[in-house]
């Protein structure tokens, strides 16, 4: 027998087109209603199933994909700026080296976060679409040997209701009918039996896909959240030595200015002092052993007696000036304390307002930082308005050292036990 091609004979190819001329008569004849067609409304609900299944494991299966190769671009675009980081990076910044190793740890994070969802969710997912196919190759094949056997069974009742009849054509045709029924029905029992168990086992499918997914996440999300912290903590002790470096070249101009004024005044011992810098530390309370009056005749005889030793050319005037403190000057600041003290509510008569604390002097604003060390103490933030109020005894006030309230907490409350002691350098009187 010729061959028509590879595999195929002209006898097959023959047996094929007859077999779909019959189907497509039988298909005409059973529209028109004039042949019965097999119908089986529990396989047609299956294969209704089969097709919803399909759709939705097709889609599924599509959103994953698209889903590893947003992680694989995010993790290409992760690897730029952890390379572009470390590129600009300076050698001698602080967490050189740690920024360095985050990025190479970034990039294992990113690379084993992408295989471990490409193994266990996508390819499981591959696995569960494979069999999808071949069940609907063979659905359609059922199909069309439900048609032969209609087409078989149609035929076989025509011969018989024939009035001429041909045993011989009867029996070939009976044959036919029982080839197409056995093949048929072994089609439809295998289906029968595999469609629901397929359907079944969606459930299964999903659940393990998108808890690995969500586990696989949970574990990235963690380790990247940690890498993140670390690579905070580098930047923000970056940016405190930066403002360390920058304090500190700011407070070098700042004494070089003041050797190279000192230089160009030395002559002008007993000119008057310039206002003090940003503070160096607060300035010293006295001790709570001793009494005011130890600490106040002792620390300011032996400060003037030490100035007096140490400079026995120096006139009287620089001598004050270079040991920072008068006696004239102390004369007449109790003075003014007394007076001040003897009328504490002078301030408030003196255009104060009823608002403000009894004693109430003037106001402050806090030009740097202070943490209160003691309990009587008032702690600052730059920017604080402070009232300043008069000791109720001259003789607690230390030296460079002011009593006040907070405004804004005496505007809200009102309480006199919340006033506190402050050092004088780190306000600027407003």
């Amino acid at each position: 027998m010729a061959e028509t091609g590879k595999g195929v004979t002209a006898g097959k190819l023959a047996i094929n087109v007859q077999k779909r001329l019959s189907r497509a008569q039988e298909k005409v004849l059973q529209k028109l209603g004039k042949a019965d067609e097999t119908r089986d409304a529990a396989f047609e609900e299956m294969v209704a199933k089969f097709n919803k299944q399909t759709a939705e494991g097709s889609k599924l299966q599509k959103d994953l994909k698209a889903y590893v190769l947003a992680v694989k671009a995010m993790h290409d675009a992760s690897r730029r700026l952890q390379d572009c980081l470390a590129d600009m990076y300076e050698p001698e910044w602080f967490g050189k080296e740690e920024v360095n190793a985050l990025a190479e740890d970034t990039d294992t994070l990113w690379l084993d976060y992408q295989q471990s969802i490409t193994e266990k969710c996508l390819t499981c997912m591959d696995t569960y679409m494979i069999k999808f196919p071949d069940i609907k190759a063979r659905i359609a094949k059922r199909d069309r040997k439900m048609v032969d056997f209609d087409s078989a069974r149609h035929h076989f009742s025509s011969l018989q209701k024939g009035k001429k009849k041909d045993e011989a054509k009867i029996a070939k045709a009976e044959e036919e009918l029982g080839r197409a029924q056995k093949i048929f029905e072994e089609l439809n029992v295998e289906l029968q039996d595999e469609l629901p168990v397929l359907w079944d086992s969606r459930v299964g499918v999903y659940v393990n896909t998108f808890q690995s997914l969500a586990g696989h996440q949970e574990k990235f999300h963690g380790e990247m959240s940690k890498l993140s912290q670390n690579l905070t903590d580098i930047m923000t002790k970056l940016e405190e030595q930066r403002q360390i470096k920058k304090e500190g070249t700011a407070a070098a101009q700042t004494g070089e200015g003041a050797k190279s004024d000192e230089a160009n005044h030395s002559d002008s011992a007993c000119s008057a002092p310039k206002k003090p810098g940003p503070p160096a530390s607060r300035p010293p309370r006295r001790s709570t052993t001793s009494s005011p009056e130890e600490n106040q005749h002792f620390g300011v005889f032996e400060d003037e007696a030490s100035v007096f030793d140490t400079n026995p050319d120096c006139s009287t005037a620089a001598t004050q000036q270079k040991s920072g403190f008068s006696l004239l000057d102390w004369d007449v600041d109790i003075q003014q304390q007394a007076v001040t003290f003897t009328d504490p509510k002078s301030a408030v008569t003196n255009g104060s307002g009823s608002d403000l604390p009894p004693g109430f002097l003037y106001k402050v604003k806090a030009t740097h930082d202070y943490a209160a060390t003691d309990g009587d103490e008032l702690e600052l933030k730059i920017g604080d308005v402070v009232l300043v109020v008069a000791f109720d005894n001259p003789d607690e006030q230390d030296d460079g050292w002011l009593l006040g309230f907070k405004e804004i907490h005496w505007m809200q409350k009102k309480d006199i036990s919340a006033k506190g002691v402050f050092p004088e350098n780190f306000t600027q009187k407003v």
